[in-house]
């Protein structure tokens, strides 16, 4: 009698765990089919896709790679990219860390409010900011260089940055920081040698995160990187989606190629970036 409660009282939970399971697999295969169909497509021939456009290659077909690679500016386009990500998560991450360390252990007249004025500036999208800061880059000869488009790109990651940081700074034993304080350091000498190599995690997945957003943007990109010399990865392939319309598995190879960078990041620091997501949730 008694292990027939027990064994009762114990199903639901199974149930439970079993459709979490559910829903989370459906939602994994949602979000890995398309990833699958661009890449079987870019392995397969033009001549096998008009034949089966939804089946796997027979033969696995590497020239689309090559050829988005070696006859298209491809790579041009990455290493710009390259450069708006390695300038803008840089100078980010500098600023954020300093104002994150302020607001979080330094006392100063208008410290909360400042906070709150930075987080709210997360909820201003983007698309609000352009007009004005087009006429004031044109005034500025700023447009079509990268110091103006690494500049705004830092601008719009800085907030989220700031918060994540002021978090996570928060949640380190004030010990520390007293200990530091009697034997001498100085608050950057904390921040460096202290506060950041603890803050790796947050600081880790703030690289990832930008990283994506600086590196799949198109509309700034666009906008203030009119020369096609300057012109990303990301406006690059729109064009080259226009200029091979017809040719999906050439596009779908160029799509792969700029795929690969971020997936590499984000697969070398996944352990760091969902211990950084964890970072402030639990006191």
């Amino acid at each position: 009698m008694t292990t027939d409660i027990a064994s009762s009282s114990r199903r639901p939970i199974r149930w439970g765990h079993a459709w979490r399971h559910a829903i989370l697999l459906t939602a994994t295969f949602v979000a890995l089919v398309p990833t699958v169909y661009m890449i079987s497509t870019a392995l397969k021939s033009q001549d096998e896709y008009v034949v089966d456009k939804v089946g796997f290659p027979s033969v696995l077909v590497l020239d689309h790679f090559r050829e988005a690679l070696v006859d298209s500016p491809f790579l041009g386009w990455m290493l710009n990219s390259t450069i708006l990500v390695l300038g803008a998560v840089g100078l980010s991450a500098f600023v954020s860390c300093l104002a994150a360390y302020a607001i979080a252990r330094l006392s100063f007249r208008g410290r909360d409010t400042l906070f709150a004025i930075s987080t709210s500036l997360m909820a201003v999208p983007p698309v609000v900011m352009i007009v004005p800061l087009f006429v004031l880059y044109t005034q500025l000869s700023l447009i079509s260089t990268f110091r103006g488009a690494i500049v705004i790109y830092a601008g719009l990651i800085t907030p989220f940055s700031v918060y994540l940081l002021t978090t996570f700074f928060r949640t380190l034993p004030k010990e520390l920081f007293e200990s530091a304080r009697i034997d001498g350091a100085s608050d950057f000498s904390i921040l460096w040698r202290i506060v950041l190599p603890l803050s790796l995690p947050a600081l880790l997945t703030l690289v990832v995160v930008n990283a994506l957003f600086v590196w799949n943007d198109l509309l700034i990109a666009i906008i203030f990187l009119q020369d096609d010399a300057k012109r990303t990865l990301m406006a690059g392939i729109s064009v080259f989606q226009g200029r091979y319309n017809n040719q999906i598995p050439l596009t779908m190879a160029g799509m792969v190629i700029a795929s690969a960078p971020m997936v590499i990041l984000y697969i070398a620091f996944q352990k760091y970036f969902i211990r950084g997501l964890m970072a402030g949730a639990i006191k």
